[in-house]
This record gives C-alpha cells, sequence and structure tokens, in this order.
C-alpha cells in the first residue's frame, strides 16, 4: 500500500518535461521587447517586521489536520498447503499511514483516495490525540479523493476552502500532515506552478505545484494559504529518491469542494461532460492550423446530443477558454468541465477557422442511453462465465475511456473459466459472433447461445481486434 503516490525515475533518465500553462497576465513590457523593471525593495522596517511567523496561521490550522491510519490483512499463499506451513505463509497484516482535513464541524474528513483504498480498517487521530474509527462516505478513484466521517461527540475544528482558481505562482503556502509518522508537521513554500497536466496521477490531470516539503505519509494533509484556508489536498511528488526534492502536487480545492458536497448529500458522483473527443493542441498542430502559438483543446469527434454539440461547435474547433477560465489543452477542459454542476451556464470561447468566437455551453451529465444491462453469461459456450455490459456515455466516464464507443465491454471474467483461460479480460469489448454484429448484450446472448457447431468470436482488446476461433 502506498503511504504517498511517488512519481519517480531512474537516476540516469532524464527528468520529464512537465506541461507548463502559459501566464494568462501578460507582464507589462514584455510584449514590446521592454525591460522588466524589477519591483523595488527594502529591508525590514522594525523588529516586527523581523518577527512576523506563520505561528498565528498554523495555531489555526492545525486542529483541524488529522494523522489516518490504515490496515487490512492479506493471505499469501503458494497454493500448496504444506509448502504454505513450511514457508510460514498465511494471512498477514499490512498498515498504511497518512493525513486528512476535517472541512465540517461534524466529523466529516477528506483524504487522498490510495491512503484509505483496500483497507478494511481507518482510524482517525486528532490533533488532540483522540483516535477515532472512520467510515468512508465516498471514494473516487478518478480525483484520488475520499471522504471520510467520524462521530467525536462534540464540534470539531475544521478548515474553509480558498478559492484555487485565484491562486498564482508565487503565493505562499504552508503543507501539513504527518510525513514518515513522526507526528504532524508544518512546512512552507510557494506556489510552483499552477495547472500542470502531466503528472499521470489521476484521471483529473490538473494539479497545484509547490516546493514546501512534502513527503510519504502527508498524502491527503492540508495546503494551506497565508489566511490559513485550504488551497488543496497534497496527493503526491516526483521525485528520485522517495523523498522531497521540493516538486509536490496537491489536488485544487475547487474539485475537492465537488467531491465533498456528492459525499455529503449522499448521492452518486457523477461529473459533466462535452460530449466530444478532444486533442491538445501541439506546435504541429498549431501550424497546420495557422495558430500563433500552442493553445486549448481541438474538438474531434462530436456526440449529437452532448453540450458542445448544442453549443455549435464542431470537429476542429480549438476550445481555449471556458467560463473567463483558460483551457491550456486537453486535460485543462477535462477539469473545467469536470468541476462543473449539471444545469450551470458559461461562456465558451473558442477557435474557429483562426478567427475567435464565443458560445453559451449548459452543462449537462452524460445519459446512460442504452442502459447498462450487465448480465453473466451462462450456458455451453466459450462465454460462459463472462459478465459483459453496454457501453454508454455515463458508463464511458466511469471506466474512462472516450464518450463516443459504444457496443458491448467485459466487466468481469470468472477465474477458472474457459474464457479466462484463453485470456479474455476486462476491458475487451465483444463486436461479433459467428459474422453477425452485436451492439448490446441481449444481441450477445441471442447469438452466442444459438446452437452451432463452433464459434468465432471478434473482439477489440484496444489495441487491436482479434477473431477468436473455438470448435471450428
Amino acid at each position: 500500500m502506498r503511504h504517498l503516490l511517488i512519481v519517480m525515475l531512474a537516476a540516469a533518465v532524464a527528468a520529464p518535461s512537465f506541461a507548463q500553462a502559459p501566464n494568462p497576465r501578460p507582464v507589462a513590457g514584455d510584449m514590446k521587447g521592454e525591460a522588466i523593471t524589477p519591483a523595488p525593495r527594502r529591508p525590514p522596517a522594525s523588529m516586527n517586521d523581523v518577527k512576523m511567523s506563520f505561528a498565528p496561521i498554523v495555531e489555526q490550522a492545525a486542529p483541524a489536520v488529522v494523522n489516518i491510519y490504515t490496515s487490512r490483512v492479506v493471505t499469501r499463499s503458494t497454493g500448496d498447503p504444506f509448502f504454505d506451513r513450511f514457508l510460514g505463509v498465511g494471512p498477514e497484516r499490512q498498515n498504511s499511514l497518512g493525513s486528512g482535513v476535517i472541512v465540517a464541524r461534524d466529523g466529516v474528513i477528506v483524504t487522498n483516495n490510495h491512503v484509505v483504498e483496500g483497507m478494511t480498517e481507518i482510524k482517525v487521530v486528532l490533533h488532540d490525540r483522540r483516535e477515532f474509527a472512520a467510515k468512508v462516505l465516498l471514494a473516487d478513484p478518478q480525483s484520488d479523493l475520499a471522504v471520510l466521517r467520524i462521530d467525536a461527540g462534540e464540534p470539531l475544528p475544521y478548515l474553509e476552502f480558498a478559492n484555487s482558481d485565484a491562486a498564482e505562482v508565487g503565493d505562499v503556502v504552508l503543507a501539513i500532515g504527518n510525513p514518515f509518522g513522526v507526528g504532524q508537521t508544518v512546512t512552507s513554500g510557494i506556489v510552483s506552478a499552477l495547472a500542470r497536466t502531466a503528472v499521470s496521477i489521476s484521471d483529473y490531470q490538473f494539479f497545484i505545484q509547490t516546493d514546501a516539503a512534502i513527503n510519504p505519509g502527508n498524502s491527503g494533509g492540508a495546503l494551506i494559504d497565508s489566511e490559513g484556508r485550504v488551497l488543496g489536498i497534497n496527493t503526491a511528488i516526483f521525485s528520485r529518491s522517495g523523498g522531497s526534492n521540493g516538486i509536490g502536487f496537491a489536488i485544487p480545492a475547487r474539485l475537492v469542494q465537488q467531491v465533498i458536497s456528492t459525499a455529503t448529500k449522499g448521492v452518486a458522483l457523477h461529473r459533466p461532460w462535452v460530449g466530444a473527443t478532444t486533442e491538445t493542441v501541439t506546435a504541429d498542430l498549431a501550424k497546420a492550423l495557422k495558430l500563433d502559438r500552442p493553445i486549448g483543446a481541438i474538438v474531434g469527434d462530436v456526440h449529437a446530443a452532448g453540450p458542445l454539440a448544442k453549443a455549435g461547435l464542431r470537429q476542429g474547433d480549438v476550445i481555449v477558454a471556458i467560463g473567463g477560465q483558460p483551457v491550456y489543452d486537453a486535460e485543462t477542459l477535462r477539469y473545467r468541465v469536470g468541476v462543473q454542476t449539471a444545469g450551470d451556464k458559461a461562456t465558451l470561447e473558442y477557435l474557429r477557422a483562426g478567427q475567435k468566437r464565443t458560445a453559451e455551453i449548459t452543462f449537462a451529465l452524460p445519459p446512460e442511453i442504452p442502459a447498462r444491462d450487465e448480465r453473466t453469461l451462462a450456458g455451453n459456450h466459450p462465454l460462459n462465465g463472462v459478465t459483459v455490459a453496454n457501453l454508454s456515455p455515463r458508463f464511458n466516464e466511469e471506466l474512462g475511456i472516450s464518450p463516443l464507443i459504444a457496443g458491448v465491454i467485459v466487466t468481469d471474467v470468472s477465474q477458472g473459466s474457459y474464457a479466462y483461460r484463453s485470456r479474455l479480460r476486462r476491458g475487451y469489448r465483444v463486436l461479433s459472433v459467428n459474422g453477425v454484429k452485436v451492439s448490446t448484450t441481449a444481441e450477445l446472448q441471442r447469438e452466442i447461445t444459438k446452437p452451432v457447431s463452433g464459434w468465432v468470436i471478434d473482439v477489440d482488446r484496444g489495441d487491436r481486434v482479434v477473431s477468436w476461433r473455438v470448435g471450428r
């Protein structure tokens, strides 16, 4: 179990080039080739200036940051009872630790999903050392966030959220957490970058980067601003050694608030969609589109019932802003849309044939059409023990695949079944049976159960389509 999700490379490998978001606010003089005059500097005016401290902010915020200890029992086996006894293989308790932030006086706590994922026991330790068992209200692997609740029997100190959309590079921030389990620790730094999207930590690639020291155990802790408000939830570091190298990442407060709101309402978490495939505008694409620089997300295939189609966008348009917030790439677009609420409206700015245009977009949830209709196939055929479901824009969103992919997808394969031994796996799509195309689970069940002497099943594995021949 990972205490902190660590992005690591071997020492011999060059550090990756993280996507750098353009500065949305030009500096005076920098577009005209003029020298930029630095801001005047001055020494401390008095001893009071010298003695300035973050202590009041920490005193306010620290009681709302908790330590989280998790555990589970796993059973390891060689498959042979004799060798299990001989080698001492058997049940084993795995422990993990992380941090969390109290966000409501009734004991609602937010942390990282990877801190609690798969764990059977979750213990929260408050700032005053009291311990409580925690219940998971919502776990969202897509954003790597989880919402817990404890019953302390009294109102608890909690932190309010900052507007993460208003954060600027250079803002002073503090990170509070429980690194390496040594106890609550505070580190300071600045916002190093915004809109980091090439980190590959979660499905929603949009992070605040900071140089405040973050280490294993800090996962789920608070990144707070100079007023003691939560700017983000610390989630990962980039490191070759496993320790802090001054490159840490936090999930923006805007996304955190959406997950908390859903959890406390007790409803399923569904995010709005754009209803199209999109791609980041690279330097080569910008040149082909005759743009002066790479910016935005270019629209690919468009779903006729999606929000972009209803707003009048079409293939080849380049989205550069939503609701006044810049869109740097396809991941930024996914984030900007994902934090909205269904029914909200916003102004969408885009380029068509190099000309800037605007449209009003109404955010909506992806529809589940056709119905999922998940079913486990049974009978004397090769797909016995295989569970399948119908793809739809909503189900595709959950799976993290293009909303435009349709058909029948494998959601589970019973171990020991013929299909499992033949390497049919979760995520594959069944396209046809004996030359007959199948678009729904009902059609697949009808075709696979027909009395025949053999089967030819076309399967899309994601990387290629293969024909699976059985009995012919």
